[in-house]
């Protein structure tokens, strides 16, 4: 009896990412099919390990493959994960801003133990408060006059603008544009920290 030369269906070629893009620009469902489920899960989970929120990651997840299916035609992209895992951290970051989110200083320590060892976290706890004095250092002088006395006398804003002689809202003004700004350099350094 003569054996089959043709191959079975399931040990047929995989394709590569790229021939699945090209498929995918040429309006091929089965090839955005294909890449959805290749990439899904590590896209999910990429998510959900920086946001420890299973729906966020879920919507995320879900957004970024909408974007490639829509974006199809145009987008240029010459590796998949990396470009997958690159739309992860911008659509978590954008989310986090979305909902201004801080991060809290004694939790991101907690969770760099976790992630990188203790050994590591009280070296890294030792860089985070360089950073932070880095930042609070940079600001404009009355910025960093008003935080000081917010945060490390621990006055309130009516204290803060007596002594300053200051209206009250000046006060809460300067106070608010320099916690922006600590709480948008500290999460952006948290999260490309965790990501590695």
């Amino acid at each position: 009896m003569k054996q089959s030369t043709r191959m079975p269906q399931e040990n047929q070629t995989i394709l590569t990412d790229c021939e699945l893009l090209e498929a995918m620009k040429a309006n091929s469902n089965s090839a955005f099919d294909s890449l959805y489920e290749r990439y899904w899960l590590m896209v999910y989970q990429a998510a959900f390990k920086r946001l420890r929120d299973e729906s966020a990651a879920e919507d995320i997840t879900q957004d970024i493959f909408l974007q490639l299916w829509l974006r199809r035609s145009e987008l240029q992209i010459e590796y998949l994960k990396a470009y997958l895992l690159t739309s992860v951290r911008n659509n978590v970051l954008k989310r986090l801003e979305k909902e201004q989110r801080i991060v809290a200083v004694d939790n991101l320590l907690e969770e760099i133990s976790i992630n990188k060892g203790a050994a590591d976290a009280a070296l890294i706890e030792k860089e985070l408060k360089r950073l932070y004095e880095t930042i609070i250092s940079n600001l404009p002088k009355a910025q960093q006059q008003i935080f000081r006395m917010r945060f490390e006398e621990d006055l309130s804003t009516a204290e803060i603008a007596d002594q300053l002689q200051l209206s009250r809202k000046t006060v809460q003004n300067q106070l608010g544009k320099s916690v922006q700004h600590l709480k948008e350099s500290l999460l952006i350094w948290a999260l490309l920290f965790l990501m590695k």
